[in-house]
């Protein structure tokens, strides 16, 4: 028999920590956790479009990006057959434990890296230990690593308990650019949830401290703009040009100008700018890459419709057309009280753990939230934890680490908060 997940913690993480893959490239990633899933046993098993409407996706690479990674997944050792399942990118899978007739569990994992180069220096313990990343440019700098592990060792614990009800564990594609979200929480797996929990490591909260639940996930949306003009020789005749690279810098100017709102944090900005080809020629198209955040969803549109306006305008104002395509966007959620209380209760006897923080402010966006927001609409109860680590630099970072003592805390905080909500009563 395999070695039990539980028992190589560390080893299972450091192996997702070595092939990082970005949003909806994430082939040898699901290929590793379907060969993990197999090893348990599970009762049902969905890849991909067996999961999720592929048109449903949200900021889906260009078809060439998701070509190059998966051969590079075919070049690891990826199961061919299930690459094929996979193809156009999508990836991702879905679990679940039929294990009698209580209430219906989700737990979200998400599974993407970043564009990082990792560090190479010897301080660094992926590095100093052999397991940094062998992704061309890419990076787990956030801990999905950990998840992935959480939610594997997780499934495993709960399969071997006398849990009494139904387990879904979503391990979610394209979190990082809040694309696999809302693909999940729509697809049939999501229907009739009971209970959902969502979980992070870190976020500045140390090992030994469980948050048992966020509040105020900023909603956010991701834009992506092309700015369309005329060009023309810079000496000659300028006057014949439509200046994209003007428009371009309108635009950045007056977004940061665009009012507050009095009823919550917002937040705006443009991230990523490129325009023109040459000192001599009016640049005829420009590109940035935008986002806009609320304190609510309601705070989110607002800043959403004011930035679309301020950009439309900078454009018209220099004989420009703007392009806006809205990438992805998410929805603010916040956690159950009731099952934040199950949480905290849960994690004051765990191993390990010498705070637990009830609730705390989240300050970023999740797409986790469209999960959570589908449970309480239909009347369940989710929550978004955070397991803390000590983390050597933030998130998102080239030095970022997970402190591995916080594998085993997580493992058991999940797995006793679901078996707290799903009691056997047999």
């Amino acid at each position: 028999m395999a070695e039990s997940i539980r028992e190589r913690l560390s080893d299972v993480r450091r192996e997702f920590h070595r092939y990082p893959e970005p949003a909806w490239c994430e082939f040898h990633t699901t290929h590793r956790l379907v060969e993990e899933l197999r090893a348990i046993g599970v009762d049902e098993l969905a890849v991909g479009t067996e999961v999720y409407d592929s048109d449903d996706r949200m900021a889906v690479p260009e078809t060439d990006e998701i070509e190059r990674w998966y051969e590079t997944a075919l070049e690891r050792g990826a199961d061919s057959g299930l690459l094929d399942e996979m193809a156009g990118g999508n990836t991702g899978v879905v679990a679940v434990l039929d294990r009698g007739s209580g209430p219906t569990v989700g737990l979200r994992v998400d599974i993407d890296a970043l564009f990082i180069e990792e560090s190479t220096a010897d301080d660094h313990a992926p590095a100093a230990g052999g397991y940094r990343s062998e992704g061309d440019g890419t990076m787990h700098a956030c801990g999905h690593d950990a998840h992935m592990t959480w939610g594997l060792a997780t499934l495993e614990a709960i399969k071997e308990s006398d849990f009494d009800g139904k387990l879904v564990v979503f391990f979610q594609p394209a979190e990082e650019v809040s694309g696999g979200g809302h693909p999940m929480a729509e697809s049939r797996f999501a229907d009739d949830l009971d209970y959902l929990f969502a979980v992070h490591v870190g976020l500045d909260h140390p090992t030994g401290e469980v948050v048992a639940g966020i509040e105020r996930p900023l909603a956010m949306c991701h834009l992506d703009v092309t700015f369309e003009g005329t060009s023309a020789h810079a000496g000659k005749a300028p006057e014949k040009g439509d200046n994209a690279m003007q428009a371009l810098g309108t635009a950045i100017q007056n977004a940061y100008a665009i009012p507050r709102h009095s009823e919550g944090m917002t937040r705006v900005n443009l991230g990523k700018a490129e325009a023109g080809t040459a000192s001599n020629i009016i640049a005829e198209r420009a590109h940035v890459a935008a986002e806009a955040r609320g304190e609510t969803t309601e705070l989110k549109e607002y800043m959403k419709s004011r930035l679309t306006r301020t950009l439309k305008s900078a454009a018209e104002m220099h004989g420009c057309d703007a392009d806006i395509d809205v990438v992805s966007e998410s929805p603010r959620a916040d956690s159950d009280p009731e099952l934040v209380e199950v949480v905290a209760d849960v994690a004051r006897g765990v191993e390990g753990v010498d705070s637990v923080v009830p609730t705390a402010d989240f300050g970023a966006s999740e797409d986790a939230t469209f999960l959570m927001e589908r449970v309480q609409e239909e009347g369940g109860l989710a929550t978004y934890l955070i397991v803390g680590t000590d983390h050597p630099t933030s998130h998102h970072t080239p030095t970022f680490d997970v402190d591995e003592r916080s594998l085993k805390i997580g493992v058991e905080v999940l797995t006793n908060s679901i078996l707290a909500v799903a009691p056997n009563e047999r």
